[in-house]
């Protein structure tokens, strides 16, 4: 290795075998051809792979930890160089921060089982295994845990940042620097930057550190049922996606006795075959968990008629789920999060998003069932000649999420995540192979969505306005981590309400602020980075 590789990284090019897989992340839809690959393994690294690759005039540089970006903003034909932090993935205690350090390439279950093992802590964050810290935590990170225990930015103390800096003579210079919470001024903004303001945006992040992470429950009681669609009418889902948020409306306030319980509703393509339910409850005290689990089942389930049966096909990223229609499972904390720990087939995918401050209205619910069961019943949009009933992918779905609790202790201000008083988030996925079918699967994503809010622009607009919040608002806009390009489309979002309100409400200024100071020449970019 010579002296000038040591110095940034490991260099991956064409004629290399690692070349094509490095080229591209978990949705296959993405692909690039840079001139290069760096492979960093510590910060010097880091600041050494951007110093050269802007000094050589490649000033397309995208950065990738777990490679789960929904959109192509890391792999994208435009881009010149990658650099790859799969190798940066430590977690250790730092005794001279006072707080636990994660690296920005280390996955969610490298994180969960070091921290766990080492301290008994963890960080509330998502259920898929392979996504990296990097993207995951800057964006908010939410999972099963958030809850009973807030987002994962709700105990990040400081990250590490490598910013570009551009010399009079014109030469850039990257730099590392650290922002911490009790930090001020442009410091202080940075680090908050970091607490839901997306990656991609104002350097390569390389190091968080949090403090006072929480401790997980010692056991769980873990359960996933299903229903079969052959039996489903409308009135039956509809009963079935009202209980279930009515169920959040009623249960998501802060200090709520349900905290400890998260659910996530899979509503399927009818060609699925089946609906699915996953819930994961604290059972520090087995009975009283039991007790919630039994009542929160008998609730979602109050008037539907259909009988459980075993999640048996796989639904999204989780797989089959074994015999536990009939009876839920008590196992330890880590060991249903390994169960949970899915990430899906590295296929082609498109992803949707929405936060839910309310219960489905009926028209919502309308559409929904519409576009999963493959029927018409003239309550299309005007105008709109799109046929939903020739689709028919087992791969396409809704998951809703039970949210709100300690998520919403927090205030719309304090972090970058503006979300803060919803009761569910949604995430609308469909996934397949062909490329040659791209077209079909996107469409019918599209279409659903903006049949879903149609009243609202095609949008699930931000509740707040200039600071003022509607109360009676359903929505709340979208999240950052599942990233749509069609928020920025006149064709796709007609509400008037531009791509970065969806993500950012009322917090966009502040991080524009950011970007402005650490970022001025605009070196990290891409389709929807802060401008």
């Amino acid at each position: 290795m010579s002296n000038a590789e040591a110095s940034s990284g490991i260099t991956v090019t064409g004629i290399d075998d690692r070349y094509g897989a490095l080229c591209q992340g978990f949705n296959q839809r993405w692909t690039s051809h840079p001139d290069y690959i760096k492979v960093v393994r510590s910060t010097s690294e880091v600041v050494g792979a951007l110093n050269e690759a802007l000094n050589s005039g490649r000033t397309r540089v995208t950065v990738r930890s777990g490679g789960h970006c929904y959109e192509n903003f890391v792999a994208n034909p435009g881009v010149q160089v990658i650099i790859d932090m799969g190798q940066m993935d430590r977690v250790h205690h730092d005794p001279a921060m006072g707080a636990y350090c994660v690296e920005a390439g280390s996955t969610n279950w490298h994180n969960y089982t070091r921290l766990y093992r080492e301290s008994g802590r963890t960080l509330p964050a998502g259920s898929c295994y392979s996504i990296g810290a990097g993207g995951h935590i800057c964006g908010g990170g939410y999972g099963l845990l958030s809850r009973r225990h807030g987002l994962t930015v709700d105990y990040l103390y400081a990250v590490e940042v490598v910013v570009v800096r551009r010399e009079p003579r014109g030469d850039y210079q990257a730099e590392a620097v650290i922002a911490r919470r009790d930090d001020d001024g442009d410091l202080r903004d940075l680090w908050w930057a970091h607490t839901g303001g997306g990656g991609g945006n104002f350097g390569v992040v390389t190091r968080y550190w949090f403090k006072d992470l929480p401790r997980p429950p010692m056991n769980v009681w873990l359960s996933a049922i299903a229903w079969p669609w052959e039996d489903m009418t409308y009135d039956r889902f509809a009963r079935l996606t009202g209980n279930f948020a009515r169920f959040c409306a009623e249960n998501s306030h802060p200090g709520s006795e349900y905290a400890g319980l998260f659910s996530l509703l899979k509503l399927t393509h009818r060609a699925a075959g089946k609906i699915g339910l996953i819930t994961q409850i604290d059972a520090t005290n087995p009975a009283a968990g039991r007790d919630r689990l039994d009542a929160f089942l008998a609730q979602v389930e109050d008037g539907v008629g259909l009988p459980r049966t075993t999640l048996d096909v796989r639904m999204g990223e989780h797989p089959q789920m074994g015999e536990m229609h009939a009876e839920p499972r008590l196992v330890p904390w880590i060991q249903a999060t390994q169960t949970l720990n899915g990430s899906g087939a590295n296929q082609r995918g498109k992803y949707k998003s929405a936060y839910m401050r309310k219960p489905f209205p009926d028209d919502q619910i309308k559409a929904i069932w519409n576009f999963l069961s493959g029927t018409r019943d003239g309550t299309d949009v005007p105008g709109n000649d799109y046929d939903n009933t020739e689709y028919a992918n087992p791969e396409a779905l809704i998951q809703v999420d039970t949210y709100g609790c300690r998520i919403n202790a927090v205030g719309a201000h304090e972090t970058a995540v503006a979300q803060r008083d919803s009761i569910m988030k949604l995430q609308y996925q469909t996934y397949w192979t062909d490329p040659a079918e791209d077209d079909v699967h996107e469409r019918w994503i599209r279409e659903l969505y903006r049949r879903v809010y149609h009243a609202s622009g095609g949008v699930p607009v931000p509740a707040a306005t200039d600071g003022a919040v509607d109360p009676d608002a359903v929505t709340d806009g979208c999240y950052i981590n599942y990233p749509d390009r069609d928020l920025g489309s006149d064709e796709w979002n007609t509400s008037k309400v531009p791509w970065y309100r969806l993500y950012y409400g009322d917090n966009y200024e502040r991080l524009l602020k950011a970007k402005r100071t650490w970022d001025p020449h605009n070196i990290f970019q891409h389709d929807q980075s802060i401008r």
